[in-house]
């Protein structure tokens, strides 16, 4: 009985499919993406020798048990990756020491800070994972110092008062119009007022008799 190729993919499909129509279904879905990817990368980890339907099933796993809401597999791949880019952080601060030329202690001493960043970024990224940020929702209140205009489509202040005298004095007219056929002039009459006596006209007796040239 001959062995079976472990990079041979076992492809699903329905009595109703035809075998083109099932691997087409295949080559989107998202855990058989993966673990194509994941065997393609890991064969200095792990040999050739892993089984790529056996990785499918292990990506299924995992997807189906954050669904139900179970994010502890994520949580321990975000630990293990701090803690990885950790260690290439110590890895390459080491070794940028021991460099005798500036561009290289530069180069192996960027590579070291990124990887300390990377491993930062990790790590915040758990802690966002077991505590989500709340959403606060923070009510406004607008207070000004003084007068305060809203334009709402409607009169404020002064104009309202505006509005309403015209009002008033439309109202006014077409009573007096109603009653008499005239229009009313509802206005108190101004009476003359006498301005400062000490500017009065002078009588003729006090006026020059010729005029200053």
């Amino acid at each position: 009985m001959s062995k079976k190729n472990p990079k041979v993919l076992s492809v699903d499909r329905t009595a109703n499919q035809t075998m083109e129509q099932a691997s087409a279904i295949a080559s989107v879905n998202p855990a058989i993406n993966a673990a194509v990817v994941v065997d393609t990368y890991q064969t200095n980890i792990m040999g050739d020798d892993v089984e790529l339907d056996s990785l499918v099933d292990a990506l299924r796993a995992s997807m189906d048990k954050s669904a139900t809401g179970d994010l502890s597999g994520l949580e321990a791949m975000l630990i293990g990756q701090a803690t990885a880019l950790q260690t290439i952080f110590v890895s390459l601060a080491k070794r940028s020491h021991h460099q005798q030329y500036q561009r290289h202690l530069e180069a192996y001493l960027g590579l070291a800070l990124k990887a300390q960043a990377q491993s930062r970024a990790t790590i915040q990224a758990v802690i966002d994972l077991k505590f989500p940020r709340q959403a606060t929702f923070v009510k406004q209140a607008n207070i000004a110092h003084g007068p305060q205009q809203v334009n709402n489509g409607q009169a404020t202040g002064g104009d309202n008062v505006r509005a309403l005298d015209n009002q008033t004095g439309q109202i006014e007219v077409l009573e007096g119009l109603a009653n008499g056929g005239k229009e009313v002039d509802t206005r108190a009459k101004a009476e003359a007022a006498r301005g400062d006596p000490a500017v009065e006209a002078l009588a003729a007796s006090h006026r020059p008799k010729k005029r200053g040239r």
